[in-house]
């Protein structure tokens, strides 16, 4: 017993240990990807039991030394080559690691792996575990001959094949847990197979791959898979700053089908799109207005200001009954000298009936308090106060309290379906033919992405609503009717200004890609 303490016993068990993790890691890798086929509640066990009998496999061969030496003497010859029992078993092996990894691989490059229709067929326990033994067959020929050329005492060989095989079997399982959660590392590893069954059919042909390069490739790959991981990782990292909110309703309107316009013409031209989306585009519009509906401020649906209908106390009760019959609104603000000077709400009924009873409208019986919210909430506290408010409009202020616009339920509607509008109103947007359209300068910009099929005119970051507020910030300053702007394959021109205001916009297709530049009138 006095080799127990020899130091350079325990230097050479050491290294024996490293050197079979190191044979042995090709091994626990393909170990990885046979247990996935078998069952789920059945893999640690085909693992465990697989790595058990190669652990008995080695140490049989250990105990066989002499058995051992004989395979390296000359067996079998044929047209010049001779073959050693050492070498048919390795040609054996090698062959058996080209198919099974040409197997696999072509099985995940084909999309069998990942696509499958019904529940999944698993292999067989027994079958996964005499392909491992199969396997661990070859490996442990090589990790024996390795260890009976090390060292000299069969103890420390023993001693090093069981060390090896537990670090082994409890790697086994994280390592397979990581192989089967990234298709890149299988493929990886499986042409890693490819090129270690090359190694071992050229051995056994007489021709002698010096290990090391095997290893400088495998580990220069697994280098380069490592940036691709870390790759990987920021890119999922950076989607996560993205909302949930956001990524869900893209990833919805891309099922629907939704696409701008750039993808759907690259689409048109590619010979093997596919087929047409099932959903029609007033259906993904309706959708894209609800997913997107949170996102929107209060600006881009409301009726502003300038196109509201007010009622003003100080006029006559002809005036007053005149603009009620010619205005199709059951609700009015009612105020006093201006918009800003709200007394409160009246349904149009109500403020006939004053007008036909007394001649004046009554203030204390048919006004309303008026409902009124900074323009700073959002789409969705607005269309929750309109829920519990009896049918009232709801009225947008701005930091200082001036009136900017009011919402009704109505508005809510046109932000999810597109435009319905009154009867002394036309469209926003009018076809004028194919590829050109009529809009006016109010038009809200996320309705009119949907009718362009664009996605340059909506920005987080913009304070404007209206086409009339992004031209202008295009600009810089008020244009001249017959100023354009060419953006993302449209012509935008400006037909008609008024009051320091763009009144009418005229939008046509043009050739050429995203753009956003100034032309000439």
């Amino acid at each position: 017993m006095e080799w127990l303490f020899d130091p350079a016993i325990w230097v050479g068990l050491l290294t024996l240990v490293l050197l079979e993790i190191v044979l042995g890691i090709d091994n626990l890798i393909f170990v990885a990807i046979l247990a996935e086929k078998a069952p789920p509640q059945q893999r640690d066990k085909a693992r465990l039991i697989g790595l058990s009998l190669a652990m008995l496999m080695r140490m049989g061969l250990l105990a066989a030394v002499s058995w051992l030496a004989t395979l390296t003497a000359p067996l079998v010859s044929l047209k010049g080559l001779t073959f050693s029992g050492r070498d048919l078993i390795l040609l054996a092996g090698g062959i058996f690691l080209l198919f099974k990894a040409t197997v696999e691989l072509h099985e995940r490059l084909d999309g069998k792996a990942q696509v499958r229709s019904g529940e999944r067929a698993y292999v067989g326990f027994a079958v996964v575990v005499a392909q491992i033994v199969v396997l661990d067959a070859v490996f442990s020929l090589d990790s024996v001959i390795t260890a009976v050329g090390m060292v000299e005492h069969l103890g420390v060989m023993m001693a090093a094949v069981v060390v090896s095989m537990i670090l082994m079997m409890l790697a086994s399982r994280p390592l397979t847990r990581f192989v089967n959660a990234h298709q890149t590392v299988v493929v990886l590893c499986l042409s890693f197979l490819l090129m270690i069954g090359m190694s071992l059919v050229a051995e056994a042909l007489g021709f002698k791959i010096p290990k090391a390069y095997l290893y400088a490739a495998i580990g220069f790959s697994v280098m380069i898979e490592l940036f691709n991981q870390l790759a990987r990782r920021n890119f999922i990292k950076s989607e996560a700053h993205i909302p949930l909110r956001d990524r869900t309703a893209e990833a919805v309107l891309r099922l629907l089908g939704s696409r701008t316009r750039a993808e759907a013409v690259e689409a048109s031209a590619d010979a093997g799109a596919a087929d047409l989306p099932t959903f029609g585009p007033e259906e993904r519009n309706m959708v894209s207005g609800v997913l997107t509906l949170a996102e929107r401020s209060i600006r881009s649906i409301m009726t502003p200001r300038s196109d509201m209908s007010w009622i003003n106390l100080e006029d006559d009760a002809d005036a007053i009954r005149t603009q009620i019959l010619e205005t199709p609104h059951s609700f009015f603000p009612v105020c006093r000298g201006d918009a800003d000077n709200v007394v409160g709400i009246a349904r149009a009924k109500d403020l006939m009936g004053d007008l036909a009873a007394t001649g004046r409208i009554d203030e204390g019986k048919s006004l309303r308090a008026p409902i009124v919210l900074p323009e700073s909430v959002g789409v969705l506290r607005v269309m929750e106060t309109l829920k519990h408010a009896q049918g009232r409009l709801v009225l947008v202020t701005d930091e200082y309290g001036t009136i900017q616009g009011l919402v009704t339920p109505i508005d809510i509607l046109e932000a999810i379906a597109g435009e319905f509008p009154d009867e002394d109103e036309q469209p926003t947007v009018q076809p004028q033919g194919p590829g050109r359209w009529k809009v006016d300068g109010a038009a809200d910009l996320h309705y009119l992405e949907q009718i362009l099929e664009t996605d340059v005119l909506v920005s987080d970051d913009d304070d404007y609503a209206s086409i009339a507020g992004f031209l202008l910030a295009r600009f810089s300053s008020l244009p001249a009717v017959g100023a354009a702007l060419e953006l993302d394959g449209l012509r935008f021109e400006i037909a008609e200004v008024l009051d320091r205001r763009i009144a009418t916009v005229h939008v046509s297709r043009v050739g050429g890609g995203r753009s956003d530049t100034p032309v000439a009138a």
